[in-house]
């Protein structure tokens, strides 16, 4: 069961609890050191009375001697009273006054958390815009190109992009390399496929020029497919220019009527989007692959469908066992299991390609080892509502 993640508290939110905090506890300082000096200055009276004279009937206290008790206790009450009054005064109606300017005091933190954070915003939003891209190369030519006052913050918008500056660089290279390996790798494995092939039918060639050719030529035709899967591989990882509606039921259909050996085929309708080129290759590899490691009485099973919103393609065959630790390192370019490196059938990449095809379109690739032998390959793609194709 997935645990959902706590709602965090955002850095603006914060500061702006800091900002007010700390201002909060500065008047509240404040506000006692004030109340606890006046309270001692009420403390330090020094007035004395010490004599009562009536000559008119009222009372009159003079300030020499020791007062009386009457007088005593009426300077006590005057006491009590201001300081009720002072308690009143800067206790309840300071706090007041302290949590109103408290509360200003955190919205104008709010608004300069708001504009100190507004160019990390743009660092994150840019960082997820690059992110979330459907191709690794996709949105590397944006930059944040922050201008203000040089300070870290600046620092580190730039630091940011002189990183995918390089990587766009880094990614140009790797696309000019393709377009390069894909005419200079070609190129001499064709000429030399063409000599092999003169050289075999021509009148008078021996039986051993002949079968040396065909060696000569399985070999080639290795390279080639080698050649052919990294390329495929490296366009599969580049962003996909054209999407347009393809039906997987109709790819697997066809792909299927190009091998020789039976396939039991269960094509159900299941719309996608994306190129219909990378995706039948796609399934070629799935079921190129079920074919060649089958065993040589066992059966393959090509099944397409609709679930969940989702369409995926499976492909599944009998077949020698597979640790089950042993099928996480199967999509990894040439990795094979030790049996498949004797046998030598296939170039490692079969699985590969088909990983990079379905991230290139945003699904996945998952495969199950079967108890009885053999392997079932699931590829999960975005399905394609029938309403969005017919309109």
């Amino acid at each position: 069961m997935k645990r959902s993640r706590p709602r965090r508290v955002t850095l603006r939110a914060r500061l702006t609890l800091l900002h007010g905090g700390l201002f909060l506890v500065a008047g509240v300082v404040l506000l006692g050191v004030t109340y606890a000096l006046f309270n001692q200055q009420l403390s330090r009276s020094g007035m004395k009375v010490i004599a009562q004279v009536q000559p008119d009937g009222q009372r009159t206290w003079t300030q020499t001697g020791e007062p009386p008790d009457e007088a005593q206790e009426w300077m006590l009450e005057q006491q009590r009273q201001v300081r009720a009054a002072a308690m009143t005064s800067l206790l309840a109606q300071g706090s007041i006054a302290l949590c109103l300017v408290g509360g200003a005091a955190a919205g104008f933190g709010w608004l300069v958390a708001g504009r100190v954070l507004a160019p990390l915003h743009r660092v994150t939003d840019t960082a997820r815009r690059i992110s979330l891209a459907p191709a690794a190369d996709r949105g590397l030519h944006e930059r944040i190109a922050l201008r203000g006052r040089d300070d870290e913050v600046k620092d580190l918008a730039d630091t940011f992009d002189t990183m995918v500056e390089r990587l766009d660089r880094s990614f140009d290279g790797q696309r000019r390399f393709v377009a390069n390996a894909s005419h200079e790798l070609r190129t001499p494995l064709t000429l030399g496929r063409s000599l092999v092939e003169m050289a075999m039918h021509r009148r008078g060639a021996s039986p051993d020029v002949i079968r040396l050719g065909e060696h000569l030529l399985e070999i080639n035709s290795r390279h080639e497919r080698l050649i052919g899967g990294l390329l495929v591989l490296a366009r599969s990882e580049n962003e996909i220019t054209e999407r347009r509606p393809v039906d997987l039921a109709d790819v697997v259909s066809h792909v299927v009527t190009q091998f020789e050996h039976p396939v039991e085929l269960a094509a159900r309708e299941a719309w996608t989007t994306g190129d219909a080129l990378l995706l039948e290759r796609m399934v070629h590899n799935l079921v190129e692959n079920a074919v060649r490691y089958n065993e040589p009485d066992g059966w393959v099973r090509v099944a397409s469908r609709t679930a969940g919103g989702r369409v995926e393609v499976q492909v599944s065959n009998t077949g020698p066992a597979i640790p089950p630790y042993e099928v996480p390192t199967l999509f990894e370019p040439f990795r094979r299991l030790p049996d498949r490196l004797t046998s030598a059938k296939g170039s490692g990449l079969g699985l590969s390609i088909v990983r990079s095809v379905a991230l290139a379109h945003g699904g996945s690739a998952s495969a199950q080892a079967r108890p009885e032998g053999g392997l079932a390959v699931t590829v999960s793609l975005p399905g394609q509502p029938i309403g969005v194709i017919s309109s």
